[in-house]
């Protein structure tokens, strides 16, 4: 995320809109009933119900405010949840015979055992309802089931931080709200998996018979469905509205028995709310586009006909054990100036990604964004893939052929905050300030100029869970990159924050419990439901228990990004040479917490965007314009840069964590910056701040550079690809053995072992040493297995490639052998033991049988 201000979204408030008066439905107004679970079947009798805990109590122990008017819930472990392949149009009939009065209400959890289960047609019925089952049988297959845990004691904790003791208050109250919510769905929801499925009850349910449209929206007063399929016409399809706030139409198949809402149509709902009428793409939408000339989307209403689907004809790649990821933005990965499409991104992109050594493509702006220069972190529409890059069968393509490929593919998730867009967003949706959000300041992020969800909402909980799910579900990503859980995590969000480590900064008042707990529940639901997913975090406050799993009592994620690593390389340099401190690279590179893995990297999309730059751009500036052809000479500014480069890219994936991540065309030292088409901007101020006359030539990646063999970029790219492949052959990223030997100032050397390598790094910008010393653990000849002073990298050739090193016994630098080596200025040198040569030589001197 782009922790900067993105402001003039292109859609303001209208002021009939925003200038609601609405209260809360959660302080005890006439709204409170709606905003109770509508698919409960035991209701609360009151707003103080524990499916709501305040946001804004942040208790450290002890009961909360609510708890004294609220039933006394006692903290037990629920039974494992189990999901199965739903069956078309049959339904579960409890052990009394009768179906529930209402398609939305399941029956209680108790009443779905196995023995008294059957499945049978009810004609009445609009959609599916899935029972909570081990497995059951579909045809003559039987579904596999897939389970979530049950919550475990979260005490585990403390023992691999006993300095945590100290917060257990914090901690013990933080796990026992997520035990509650998670034995409160399971109670009234019939368990994480249903509860997560929120997109077979909400939205557009087709079943053999018509169409069901439901929406939450309790602040509206009318509602009806509209669109091409009804020629606009708001008294055609007028919606009805439960006791929970829900609205709902059924339309019936046409007389033959098509559909009644073609597929590719646009629709809408129109609503009377407090803020006045208002027509909203619903919140569920599956997609949604911009016409030609047009500023508003459009729903659209997607179901092709079977024949049209898309099929996935590969099954997901295993999780690796080290995760390799090149982050990409679909739009901007064409070489021209346009927006490029999943098709092109399929054919031309994924098969570099793979040439390159990689093992995971992150991809930014899925969700449906309306303001291109978001990046895609102002979300519109949260379950709609964006659709300036195809439909939702052509994003589906490209990650089957990822999937071919071999490659996972991670989503960037924004879950953190939402548009501000009234009249494509969420925002205002029913004319109140507090439908998903939180109300007044605390639902406005005031740098992002975004709204904050309330992660205490219960059906918040429920949009958000079933949202992670149906990305992983319906388009098999591979695991998320959850975006902006810093700001999540905390009240003040991280901004104007400096995070020193000390504890007090992380189990205190200003920790937004809400917001971890949902994290912890929507970590159960992937981890469970999805065994293979991955899940990572961008969280720059180093909050402890991060990547411990929630059983443990932490919040489940699998990686935290070590977001302070690019930080430092932008402190350094911007300073002199002379000015690095060996001790604090090394210090920034290795300062994550036990336990808890993390993906590093060296530059990310936020220091490629306009107003930052690039590492490459740091070292060579307007250098990189005049003088990077191979046939016309270098110069010194040129010759440091790029041997800085790579250097500052191997000893970030060789210390900095278990995974490492790099921006599209940042391993070929991508020129210039990104800077998405954009007019003139007035501020409410007056102020103009120019635009760059809606230009795509920066909105771009120019990967012909980095594949042009008379250009110097194309040997920094040939040193990514094969700093790529050396960690897929050594695994060094997760290698139990590192060791950090040597970090020594006035060399200005690093030296360490991670597995059966040893690291070398000169970064002294004139000194070269012969015979220079470095410590190793186990014995046996050494070989270089990368060196960036190879010509082939655009270096020096100040190194034999075939020189062999042997270790001698003794102790050096606190190892117990040690071997000499050349260590040329400005060079990174892997030297590897040569384990296979040593036991194909033994294999060979061993006696043949018989």
């Amino acid at each position: 995320m782009v922790y900067c201000a993105i402001s003039g979204v292109r859609f303001p408030c209208l002021p009939s809109v925003c200038n609601t008066k609405s209260q809360s439905s959660f302080n005890g107004d006439p709204l409170c009933r709606k905003g109770l679970s509508f698919f409960s079947k035991k209701d609360p009798s009151s707003c103080n119900s524990p499916f709501y805990f305040s946001a804004k109590v942040k208790m450290l122990a002890g009961k909360s405010s609510y708890d004294s008017d609220s039933p006394n819930l006692a903290v037990t472990t629920s039974t494992a949840t189990t999901t199965t392949t739903p069956t078309p149009e049959k339904v579960l009939v409890p052990p009394d015979g009768n179906a529930s009065e209402d398609p939305l209400v399941p029956h209680d959890v108790e009443c779905l055992t196995m023995e008294d289960n059957q499945i049978v047609e009810d004609k009445e019925k609009h959609e599916t309802t899935a029972p909570l089952s081990e497995s059951i049988i579909i045809g003559k297959t039987e579904a596999k089931s897939r389970s979530i845990p049950p919550p475990g004691s979260g005490q585990r904790i403390y023992e691999i931080d006993p300095s945590l003791t100290g917060f257990r208050q914090h901690l013990d109250y933080r796990y026992s709200q997520y035990k509650r919510i998670r034995e409160e769905i399971d109670k009234y929801e019939g368990g994480l998996e249903v509860f997560s499925r929120g997109y077979e009850k909400l939205g557009f349910i087709r079943s053999e018979t018509g169409i069901t449209y439901r929406e939450w929206a309790p602040g509206a007063k009318w509602a009806a469905l509209i669109g091409d399929f009804n020629n606009w016409n708001p008294n055609a399809d007028v919606m009805t509205q439960n006791e929970f706030g829900v609205w709902e139409v059924f339309l019936p198949n046409n007389a033959d028995g098509s559909p009644p809402i073609p597929h590719g149509s646009r629709v809408k709902i129109r609503m009377d709310t407090p803020s006045g009428i208002k027509d909203s793409i619903p919140a569920w939408i599956k997609f949604s586009v911009q016409a030609p000339g047009e500023i508003p989307y459009n729903g659209i209403y997607y179901d092709p006909p079977e024949e049209e689907k898309y099929i996935f004809k590969h099954p997901q790649p295993k999780r690796p054990k080290s995760l390799r990821i090149y982050e990409a933005h679909v739009g901007m990965s064409s070489t021209e100036p346009l927006i490029n499409t999943y098709a092109n991104f399929r054919d031309d992109v994924l098969p570099r990604i793979k040439k390159l050594g990689y093992n995971a493509v992150q991809i930014m702006a899925i969700q449906e964004h309306s303001y291109y220069a978001s990046f895609g972190y102002h979300v519109t529409n949260y379950f709609a893939p964006c659709s300036r890059c195809g439909t939702p069968d052509d994003l589906k393509s490209l990650i089957d052929r990822a999937h071919e490929l071999g490659l996972l593919v991670l989503m960037d998730i924004v879950h953190s905050h939402a548009s501000n867009n009234t009249l494509d967003g969420l925002n205002m949706f029913d004319g109140t300030d507090n439908h998903y959000f939180h109300s007044g300041s605390r639902g406005h992020h005031w740098m992002w100029d975004s709204r904050l969800f309330n992660y205490g909402s219960w059906e918040v909980l429920r949009f958000l869970l079933s949202n992670a799910r149906w990305w992983l579900d319906e388009y098999k990503f591979d695991g998320f990159r959850f975006d902006g859980v810093t700001s999540m995590m905390y009240t003040h969000h991280g901004l104007q924050m400096t995070f020193t480590g000390n504890y007090n900064e992380y189990f205190g008042y200003a920790t937004d419990i809400d917001a971890v707990v949902y994290l912890m529940v929507v970590n159960d639901m992937i981890h469970g439901l999805f065994p293979e997913a991955v899940s990572i975090g961008e969280d720059v406050s180093g909050m402890p228990t991060f990547c411990i799993p929630v059983q443990d009592g932490g919040v489940g994620f699998d990686y935290r990004l070590h977001m302070a690593i690019a930080d430092k390389w932008i402190e350094l340099l911007q300073k002199k040479d002379e000015d690095w401190r060996m001790g604090d690279i090394v210090h920034t590179l290795t300062n994550r917490r036990w336990l808890e893995k993390c993906v590093s990297y060296a530059e990310s999309h936020d220091q490629a965007l306009v107003g930052d730059k690039t590492i490459a751009f740091w070292l060579m500036d307007k250098d990189m314009y005049d003088f990077m052809a191979l046939d016309r000479p270098s110069t010194p500014l040129v010759d440091r840069g790029i041997a800085l480069h790579k250097m500052i890219r191997l000893i970030t994936m060789g210390l900095g964590g278990e995974g490492y991540l790099n921006f599209m065309g940042n391993e070929f030292g991508h020129p210039e910056w990104i800077d998405f088409p954009r007019g003139d901007q007035r501020l409410p101020t007056g102020k103009i701040i120019p635009g760059n006359n809606n230009s795509f030539d920066k909105c771009r990646r120019r990967f012909d550079l980095g594949d042009a063999e008379y250009l110097r970029y194309h040997g920094m790219q040939e040193f990514d690809r094969a700093m790529q492949h050396l960690e897929e052959i050594y695994g060094f990223m997760t290698s139990e053995h590192q060791y950090i030997s040597r970090k020594n100032e006035g060399d200005r050397v690093i030296v360490f072992e991670r597995g059966n390598l040893v690291f070398v790094f000169n970064f002294h910008w004139t000194n070269s040493y012969s015979d220079y010393r470095v410590g190793c653990l186990k014995p046996g000849k050494y070989k270089i297995v990368l060196d960036s002073d190879d010509p082939l990298f655009g270096g020096f050739k100040r190194l034999d490639k075939d020189a062999e090193y042997f270790s001698s016994e003794g102790w050096y630098d606190d190892r117990p052998r040690s071997f000499l080596v050349y260590a040329p200025s400005r060079t990174a040198v892997v030297y590897a033991l040569v384990e296979d040569e040593l036991e194909t030589a033994e294999s060979e001197n061993e006696p043949a049988e018989g």
